[in-house]
Parts: C-alpha cells; sequence; structure tokens
C-alpha cells in the first residue's frame, strides 16, 4: 500500500524534486498562496518521475507495452530510414504519454538491443503523425529469440527536453526491463511484423504490462 501512494521515483527527477522543495520552502516564508501553489506543484513533480515495479506476463509471444498512455495510432508504415528499414512493412503502434503518466519506457518482449541511434530534432507536439519524422527521437533495433525484429522509438514532444536512454547495445534484456524515459509529454512507438494486434485505438495502456499484441 505504502509503495503504491508513495512509488519510488526515477534517478532523472531527483533534481527536480530537490529544487521544487527548496522553492517552495522558501515560498512559504514569503507568501502562503505561492507556497501552496508550489506544494502542488512539487507533488506534481514527484508524481511525474515515479517508477513503479510492473509485473510483465514473461511470456515472448506476447508484447507489452513499451509506455503508459493512450494508443493514438495503429497502422501500416515503413520501418525507420534511420536503420535503414524504410523498405520493410511493419505494424506501427503509437503510445502518446501526456505529462500525467508515468514516462519510464520498457521492452515489449525480451531480446537483443542490436542497434541504438539517436538522432536531434524538432519539439512539435507528439501525437502529430510527422513528430515521428521530425522530432528529436531515439531508435532501439530489438533481435528477438526466434531471429524477428521489433523497434522501439522514443520521441520527445512538446514540453519533452530529453530523451533518456538507459541500455547499450548488445544488452540483454527481460520483457517489461526499463530502457529509458522521456522528460514531460511525449510519445513511443513500436514497430513489429507477423504478430496479432490485440490493443485497440484510444485505449489506455500500462507499460510492462498491457497486452499489445501476440503471436
Amino acid at each position: 500500500m505504502f509503495n503504491t501512494i508513495f512509488p519510488k521515483i526515477h534517478k532523472e527527477g531527483y533534481k527536480f524534486l530537490a529544487i521544487s522543495i527548496l522553492t517552495t520552502f522558501i515560498a512559504l516564508f514569503l507568501s502562503k498562496f505561492i507556497g501552496i501553489i508550489l506544494i502542488l506543484i512539487t507533488v506534481w513533480v514527484y508524481y511525474f518521475f515515479r517508477d513503479p515495479e510492473r509485473y510483465s506476463i514473461n511470456d515472448d509471444r506476447y508484447l507489452v507495452s513499451p509506455a503508459d498512455g493512450l494508443i493514438t495510432d495503429i497502422s501500416e508504415k515503413s520501418g525507420p530510414e534511420e536503420l535503414s528499414l524504410e523498405n520493410v512493412t511493419y505494424t506501427r503502434v503509437s503510445v502518446f504519454m501526456n505529462i500525467f503518466n508515468c514516462h519510464v519506457n520498457r521492452i515489449p518482449t525480451a531480446g537483443k538491443v542490436e542497434e541504438i541511434y539517436y538522432k536531434p530534432g524538432k519539439f512539435l507536439n507528439a501525437s502529430l503523425d510527422k513528430a515521428s519524422e521530425e522530432n528529436e527521437r531515439n531508435y532501439f533495433k530489438i533481435r528477438l529469440s526466434n531471429g524477428e525484429e521489433i523497434i522501439i522509438v522514443q520521441i520527445a514532444g512538446l514540453i519533452a527536453r530529453r530523451i533518456v536512454c538507459e541500455v547499450e547495445q548488445d544488452q540483454d534484456l527481460k520483457q517489461g526491463e526499463r530502457i529509458g524515459m522521456i522528460r514531460f509529454g511525449s510519445r513511443v512507438d513500436i514497430y513489429f511484423k507477423n504478430k496479432k494486434v490485440l490493443a485497440k485505438l484510444g485505449q489506455n495502456v500500462v507499460a510492462g504490462e498491457s497486452l499489445l499484441a501476440s503471436d
């Protein structure tokens, strides 16, 4: 119960939380009204950077969601040009994270990180389709045990100004493990082939737990 109400926070949040607490403490001596507002902001900062434990199905026949948020797109798309996959057709599922979602990202299924590619870019609204081509983003190519690959793309949004990658190339990962986070509203895309989509457009999903697709 305690961990549910007060989950641990991601290390990226330490600095922001410390600044918020200090600013609130000072403001309370100057203005009670401003101090109360800053207390609410501090609570939001704490919950924005929350990093709760998640419990995956641990079954590689399924893909779990890489992010908390709303599914805004399910469509057939060419693979990312940045990974030389523009001539390959994938199913792409996009998960949009608003400023109230947990922003820690997780791997949808067990596999090896075959390639990581970071590309600087703009900070358009991440819910727009063109954000996948113009915004700052980070690509993961994951090789599965059956030889197939999935692609995960972290996409910075209108407010997000930093993509955090927490894994390395050639690293083996288990389903649901953390791969990084994006600070403030953003999006994560997952590309895959040869799987049946289980998720629905407009569905709210939970990283590491909600099922997106199956064999």
